[in-house]
């Protein structure tokens, strides 16, 4: 590891061999505290490169436990984190947005390491029972369109790993990989990421997998579209720069979007929304990501087709029940 750490403060970069190699180290305990976190705080200083991204991503699904859920036909809805922006859960309200509208959805999520709140501990705190039995998740799957997989139970490597990154509580490269190890290894992904850099690197990486991809980057460092102003898509076909007048939205302000000070806030935002009590902005916000994400499950529709496909399940209801009924399927339900 001091030879790793020796190379990398020469500012040498690893092949993606080495990168495999040393991140599976790492997560064996062959690595110290303070070796982890010099090793993590390099890639706050350089940008990591595209051999030693594909590297960290191959080690981490080698080393996760694979759920059986019977196909890969299925979508995430998943940002890198890191924005700092403290937003609402726009991306899990979203994953119910498309469940609701018929779409099967494996959500892979975590709690929050540079935000308050992440997915998991919204979920967690809303009464939802966290598992890898793929026998659960499978029936979630076909009963509601939507299982949710917490990364720690299916990342055990993570283990050695995970208190360094929440005592330095800044993004690491383990914010760029979330998205790119969903252990459901799912056909669809709509990825928000927090830089432009990180956008080349994914784009560069998902056309290789032949997967269908919707990438996103708010221009203001949003890792979705925000609706505080111009974005960037990027999908196999191409890339756009769009405005939220593009997709029929109003331009919001960031305070719009905050999230709260607790995970009692951010559940309360987040059933709000769910309910049809959210604000115009907050609404909004999930309609058009989770239009993005209907549009990247269903190559049939046109985007304003899927917006509107979307607006309609949240405003329906329809979004409510999955969450519901999700709650309602698990082995120990959730009782209000």
């Amino acid at each position: 590891m001091k030879q790793i750490l020796q190379q990398l403060i020469e500012h040498k970069t690893l092949s993606k061999q080495t990168a495999k190699e040393v991140l599976i180290n790492i997560t064996r305990g062959q690595a110290n505290a303070s070796q982890m976190a010099a090793f993590m705080t390099v890639y706050l200083m350089r940008n990591i490169t595209v051999e030693e991204l594909e590297g960290f991503r191959e080690a981490m699904l080698e080393l996760c436990i694979l759920p059986e859920l019977g196909t890969d036909q299925v979508i995430d809805l998943c940002g890198t984190g890191g924005d700092g922006k403290d937003t609402f859960n726009i991306s899990t309200l979203s994953s119910f947005v498309v469940a609701g509208a018929g779409y099967k959805v494996a959500k892979h999520g975590n709690t929050g390491v540079s935000s308050i709140c992440g997915s998991s501990n919204v979920m967690g705190h809303l009464g939802y029972n966290f598992t890898n039995d793929s026998e659960v998740l499978r029936e979630q799957l076909e009963k509601t369109n939507l299982c949710f997989m917490h990364a720690p139970l299916f990342h055990p490597a993570m283990k050695e790993v995970a208190p360094i990154r929440k005592e330095l509580g800044v993004k690491t490269f383990f914010n760029m990989l979330g998205p790119m190890i969903n252990p459901a290894k799912p056909h669809f992904q709509l990825v928000g990421v927090f830089s432009l850099e990180l956008m080349r690197l994914y784009t560069y990486l998902y056309q290789k997998t032949g997967k269908r991809f919707v990438l996103l980057h708010s221009l203001d460092g949003y890792d979705e579209v925000s609706l505080t102003g111009a974005f960037k898509m990027v999908t196999p076909q191409g890339e756009q720069m769009l405005q939220p007048s593009d997709l029929g939205f109003p331009t919001y302000q960031a305070s719009d979007l905050f999230g709260g000070e607790t995970v009692e806030d951010a559940a309360r935002i987040f059933m709000d929304v769910l309910e049809g009590r959210g604000t115009q902005a907050q609404q909004d916000a999930v309609v058009a990501n989770a239009g993005l994400g209907i549009y990247c499950s269903d190559e049939t529709l046109t985007v304003a087709q899927a917006l509107q496909k979307a607006r309609h399940t949240l405003e329906t209801g329809k979004a409510l029940h999955t969450f519901q009924q999700l709650l309602v399927t698990q082995p120990y339900a959730y009782h209000s």
